[in-house]
C-alpha cells in the first residue's frame, strides 16, 4: 500500500487479471523491487494457476455449446470480431434510427472494434 513516503508506484495487470503493485520511496528501492518481481515471475504465474486463474481456466463457451446446453437455436449469425460474437444494437440518433453490430469488448477498451452498421 502506498504510504506518505511513496515516490514511485508501478502497477502490473496480468492478462489473467492478477494485479501486482510495487511501491518504493527511492530509486534503489524501486530497482530492488523490480528485480524481486522479475526473479519471482514464475512463482507468481504458478500461484495464479494454483488459485484457479490464468492459463488453467477453461475457454469461454461458444454460442453453439450454450445453445446445445439449453436446447435452444441461435437466432441469426452475428458477425464476429477478434473479441468474439458482436452484439446487435439499435437506437435513434440526431440523424435518425440506426441498427448495428457492436464489438463485445468492454466500454473504453483501447482495441475495441468499429461497429458494423446495417442499412
Amino acid at each position: 500500500m502506498a504510504t506518505e513516503g511513496t515516490k514511485f508506484q508501478v502497477n502490473y495487470k496480468l492478462s489473467d487479471g492478477t494485479l501486482i503493485n510495487l511501491y518504493a520511496a527511492s530509486v534503489a528501492e524501486l530497482e530492488s523491487g523490480l528485480a524481486d518481481i522479475s526473479m519471482n515471475a514464475a512463482n507468481i504465474k504458478a500461484t495464479a494457476i494454483e488459485l484457479g486463474v490464468g492459463a488453467s481456466h477453461a475457454p469461454a463457451p461458444t454460442v453453439a455449446s450454450v445453445a446445445q446446453a439449453f436446447n435452444a437455436t441461435p437466432v441469426g449469425d452475428a458477425p464476429v470480431c477478434r473479441h468474439g460474437a458482436m452484439n446487435y444494437r439499435e437506437g435513434t440518433s440526431a440523424r435518425g434510427p440506426w441498427k448495428a453490430h457492436m464489438c463485445s469488448a468492454p466500454k473504453g477498451a483501447m482495441d475495441k472494434c468499429d461497429p458494423i452498421f446495417i442499412r
